[in-house]
C-alpha cells in the first residue's frame, strides 16, 4: 500500500534543477533582531550593569535640576504646617526668662527667633539654647517647651569680676577679661580698671592686692600704662607708679612705708615705686606754684 502511494506521488511530481528555484529574502529588521539576541546572549549582563548606571545617573540629573523647586516645596509646607499648628492654639505666645542681669531681654529674644506665627511643635530647641549660649554674658542656658504655647528660658551669666573703662565706655570683664555686659551703675563695687588692655591683665593685679588690704583703701582705679605696667590712682588724686617687673615686692615695700611713714596720706601728688630700692615722691602743688610754673 505504501509502495503504491510513493509511485503516485512521483508520477505527479516535476523534476527541477534546484539552481532554478528561488532563493528567500530576509529581511533587515529579522537579522537585526537576531544579531541583538546574539549580543544579548553574549554580553547581558554587562548591558544591564550599563543600564543601571545610566538609569541612576539620569535620576541625579533630574534631582540636581529640580533643587530649587524641591526646597522651595519643602519651605512651603514648613510654613503651612507652621500655620496650621499656630491656627491649632500651639503658637508661641508666652516667654519666661529667669536668670539674666547683664544680658539685656531683647538679647535674648533675638537669639530664639520666634516669630508671630511660630508653632510650639515645630520650634527648634536645641538650635535656640546653642544660639542664646553664644551671647558674652551667659554661662549655661536651657531652653523648654510648655505646651500648648510657652517657653521657659532658664540661664546663668558668667561672673563679674572688674569693671573696665576703655574710650569712655565702662564695661564689666570675667576672670578672664572677657567683656560680658556694659556696666550701667550697678556694679559699683568691683574694682576698676582703665586703658588698653587691662581687662586682660585685671586679675593678676586685683589678686596681688588683696594681699594688702590697708593698700585699697581710697583706691578708686587701676590705670594700664601702656599695656606694660599700672599706676594705682586713689581718692585724692594721689598717683602710685608701679614698676613693669617685681610688682608684688613695689607692693610690699608700700606698705612698709605707709606703717612706718603713713606716705600715702602725705601730701603728695606721685609716689614713683618704678625703680627697685628706691621711692621717689613728688608734693602736691599749691595753686599758686600751678601758677608760677
Amino acid at each position: 500500500m505504501q509502495q503504491v502511494k510513493s509511485e503516485t506521488f512521483l508520477a505527479g511530481a516535476r523534476i527541477v534543477d534546484p539552481r532554478a528555484l528561488p532563493v528567500p529574502v530576509r529581511s533587515s529588521r529579522r537579522k537585526f533582531i537576531n544579531n541583538l539576541g546574539r549580543v544579548w546572549v553574549l554580553h547581558g549582563a554587562l548591558i544591564k550593569r550599563g543600564l543601571t548606571v545610566a538609569a541612576a545617573l539620569a535620576g541625579l540629573l533630574a534631582l540636581y535640576q529640580l533643587r530649587e523647586p524641591i526646597a522651595h516645596g519643602g519651605l512651603v509646607l514648613v510654613e503651612v504646617a507652621q500655620g496650621r499648628f499656630a491656627d491649632a492654639g500651639l503658637a508661641i505666645g508666652e516667654i519666661s526668662i529667669t536668670g539674666q542681669a547683664l544680658t539685656s531681654e531683647q538679647a535674648i529674644f533675638d537669639a530664639l527667633g520666634v516669630e508671630p506665627h511660630t508653632s510650639t511643635v515645630a520650634f527648634d530647641v536645641e538650635a535656640a539654647r546653642q544660639r542664646i549660649a553664644e551671647l558674652p554674658a551667659i554661662a549655661t542656658v536651657s531652653v523648654r517647651k510648655i505646651y500648648p504655647g510657652d517657653l521657659s528660658i532658664t540661664l546663668t551669666e558668667k561672673t563679674p569680676v572688674a569693671r573696665w573703662r576703655v574710650d569712655g565706655i565702662t564695661f564689666v570683664v570675667d576672670a578672664s577679661g572677657e567683656q560680658i555686659g556694659e556696666d550701667r551703675g550697678a556694679y559699683g563695687d568691683l574694682p576698676l580698671v582703665v586703658g588698653d588692655g587691662a581687662n586682660d591683665d585685671a586679675m593678676v593685679m586685683i589678686r596681688a592686692l588683696d594681699q594688702y588690704p590697708t593698700l585699697k583703701d581710697g583706691l578708686v582705679a587701676l590705670s594700664r600704662i601702656a599695656d606694660r605696667r599700672w599706676d594705682m590712682i586713689y581718692d585724692t588724686g594721689l598717683r602710685v607708679q608701679l614698676p613693669e617687673l617685681g610688682v608684688a615686692g613695689a607692693l610690699r615695700h608700700l606698705v612698709g612705708y605707709q606703717a612706718d611713714y603713713q606716705l600715702l596720706d602725705r601730701d603728695v601728688s606721685v609716689i614713683d615705686l618704678r625703680v627697685a630700692g628706691l621711692v621717689a615722691v613728688r608734693p602736691t602743688q599749691s595753686d599758686e606754684e600751678a601758677d608760677d610754673q
